[in-house]
């Protein structure tokens, strides 16, 4: 199952994400194969068309019979047997904070009884609370802790994520958290994406203006030092304003960082419709978009990346209006938000379930989010999410005979084996990089 692949009718897909229904356009190809060298997909396509690329029109007998798993013996290829299974891109998580520090389970408990974001916040909890643990931690500590989270995800299917920073607050710790995640995207088979939110929140030692001058003091430095690829900005209610958003992504413009904004998550701000002026390459959350901002995104080139695990862990089960954002022909993809405080998940398929359990996507067009609008919204667009030539060889077999079972099987992995620029990363459900 390929939800990029190749054709007449697919070509013009290389050049930006799937909008509305022609998200439910997945090409599903029944015996299928896939051909990769030098960690590029060269075909895809029934097994008797790919077999005769593979060996140039001259096999004698079909490429599964004369070598199984083989490397420069009989045949020069690796060949990989996924009959009766699902094979699909590797999965691209659209918004993650990978690098943090300590867990905040205590909150857990205080949602369960009724209390807030909000109110968790201002009990101290909250990001400050994994801002002042993550700039207490180690480079090597904040390494060694993102480098275990990439293990799971990899197993769980993952073969791109971005990653923010935003748990520093101050220009040491942000560097700190940007040069972690550089480090994880040259050591870990994962490729990083790495976004510089340094307007997460307000920390207490200062006040909000000086902040932002602050914030937008730091940009020269990120840009000098290659660490970032887009600015982020929380724009919500007890975050930052409209106003304040726009100065600050303005400045990042300026600077050359492609922009992404955290839109209406809490409340209503208009920070949907700031992201679509502004021309950012996604605005995420999208709780309480308002039907003008839906309007906007249908229009715009920016992809609504939408967070069904936050919403369900924060006990908004509605969530975002995904429905209505395909309908409208918006771009949608979707993302764990993985973080220590409003979502834990690290599992693309449990959000592909919630997708489409709460925010009703079908089946075919949470595969789409997950994978190839994904990848569009992580600045990873004509590289990976799909598996037609000339893009990154990244696959996973599903122990499943229907691709649908990947969302309808929720609370268990079906990930058998992860494929990352054509070499196995993951076998039999266990680690195969290292």
């Amino acid at each position: 199952m390929d939800s990029g692949s190749e054709g007449e009718g697919h070509r013009a897909l290389r050049h930006g994400p799937k909008r509305g229904r022609g998200a439910r356009d997945l090409r599903v190809i029944r015996d299928a194969a896939l051909l990769c060298r030098n960690g590029k997909v060269v075909a895809s396509g029934s097994i008797q068309e790919v077999e005769r690329l593979a060996t140039g029109g001259s096999a004698t007998e079909p490429l599964a019979k004369r070598t199984a798993e083989t490397t420069g013996t009989t045949s020069p290829l690796q060949v990989i047997d996924a009959k009766g299974r699902v094979v699909s891109p590797g999965f691209v998580d659209a918004h993650t904070h990978l690098v943090f520090a300590d867990w905040r389970a205590a909150e857990y408990g205080m949602r369960a009884e009724g209390h807030s974001y909000l109110d968790i916040a201002a009990a101290g909890g909250g990001i400050r609370s994994t801002v002042e643990a993550t700039r207490e931690a180690s480079f090597q500590e904040l390494c060694y802790r993102s480098l275990g989270f990439l293990d799971q995800m990899l197993m769980l299917g993952t073969t791109s994520l971005e990653a923010k920073s935003g748990y520093g607050l101050d220009c040491e710790t942000e560097i700190k958290q940007l040069r972690v995640a550089a480090h994880c995207d040259e050591k870990h088979p994962v490729d990083v994406v790495s976004t510089f939110l340094g307007a997460h929140s307000i920390p207490i030692e200062t006040d909000r203006q000086r902040f932002i001058s602050q914030v937008i003091g730091m940009l020269p430095m990120v840009k000098g030092l290659d660490l970032a690829r887009f600015v982020d900005v929380f724009c919500d209610e007890g975050a930052f304003t409209v106003e304040e958003s726009r100065r600050i992504l303005l400045a990042a413009r300026e600077f050359g960082f492609g922009l992404k904004i955290h839109a209406d998550e809490l409340k209503w701000t208009g920070a949907t419709e700031l992201a679509c002026e502004l021309g950012a390459v996604s605005c995420d959350h999208l709780i309480k978009v308002s039907e003008q901002g839906i309007r906007e995104l249908a229009e715009s080139n920016t992809v609504a990346v939408l967070l069904p695990a936050t919403s369900v862990f924060l006990g908004e089960c509605r969530g975002a209006p995904g429905r209505a954002l395909l309908d409208a022909g918006a771009a949608v993809a979707i993302g764990t938000d993985f973080n220590p405080g409003t979502s834990t998940a690290m599992s693309m398929s449990l959000c592909m379930t919630l997708a489409c359990s709460t925010l009703r996507l079908s089946p075919e067009e949470a595969f789409t989010a997950a994978t190839w609008n994904a990848a569009w919204a992580s600045g990873l667009g004509g590289k990976a999410g799909g598996l037609f030539p000339g893009l990154q060889a990244d696959a996973v077999i599903f122990d499943a005979d229907d691709y649908r079972e990947v969302a309808y099987r929720f609370g268990t992995s079906l990930v058998d084996t992860v494929i990352k620029g054509g070499k196995v990363v993951v076998r039999d459900g266990k680690l195969m990089y290292r």
